[in-house]
């Protein structure tokens, strides 16, 4: 009995022994798996001229009266409208229609301001005679021109591709100096990115009347990769 007793005891020992030299194998393993991605971020650009311009022309008016005011001004933007679309705009919208008091410093009613506001596309070359034929159709509000370019969520794709490649070769570098071997990408992250100008010298003075410079722009994207390491 005594004797079964001690193969028992010894048969416990041997098997706590073989758990105890195993740990630390299992924690290695545990250490290593953590340490076996590399994130790295990436920018992409594309460099383009614009050929939109987006702009927004208005007539205000002043009348006694607040229903001369709103007759007179339909009038006058009926004109811009027909001298726009002559001159090649697109994507005509109205923006804004108003009509409200002006007064004098004593707070008297002077008469009444209609105004009225519309957006129109056009080419970047036409903007200069957009401008013209708005102005002299009687438009006394003019803002922009907006540019940018036509195919702008391609040049993006362009560009993101562009985040891409720098992303991994950036990548590439740190696992070399790391000694290992980059693998598979297992994750991306996308990050917003808005057009920017680019200006690359001062606006010349051109033969149109209203001078429009497109310069260039400068679409952006960037992105965060997660590669696995070998």
């Amino acid at each position: 009995m005594k004797r079964m007793l001690v193969l028992a005891a010894a048969g416990l020992a041997a098997v706590a022994l073989a758990g105890a030299v195993g740990l630390p194998e299992l924690a290695g393993a545990e250490d290593s798996s953590a340490d076996d991605s590399l994130t790295v971020s990436g920018v992409g650009t594309v460099t383009v001229v614009p050929d939109e311009a987006q702009m927004s022309f208005g007539v205000e008016t002043r009348r006694p009266t607040a229903q001369a005011a709103v007759a007179a001004n339909a009038e006058a933007m009926r004109k811009v409208i027909a001298a726009l679309r002559q001159a090649g705009a697109r994507e005509i919208t109205t923006q804004w229609v108003s009509v409200y008091p002006y007064t004098s410093q004593d707070g008297t009613t002077q008469g009444y301001v209609a105004s009225n506001s519309v957006s129109a596309v056009g080419d970047v070359e036409d903007a200069a005679a957009l401008i013209d034929a708005a102005a002299a159709a009687g438009a006394n509000q003019v803002s922009g021109p907006g540019l940018s370019a036509s195919n702008a969520e391609a040049l993006y794709r362009q560009a993101l591709a562009r985040s891409v490649d720098q992303a991994r070769a950036r990548a590439e570098v740190l696992a070399r100096a790391a000694g290992r071997a980059l693998g598979p990408i297992t994750s991306i992250v996308e990050g917003g990115a808005q057009p920017v100008p680019v200006y690359r010298a001062a606006a010349e003075a051109a033969s149109a009347p209203t001078p429009i410079e497109p310069g260039q722009q400068e679409i952006t994207a960037t992105v965060s990769v997660t590669f696995s390491l070998r």
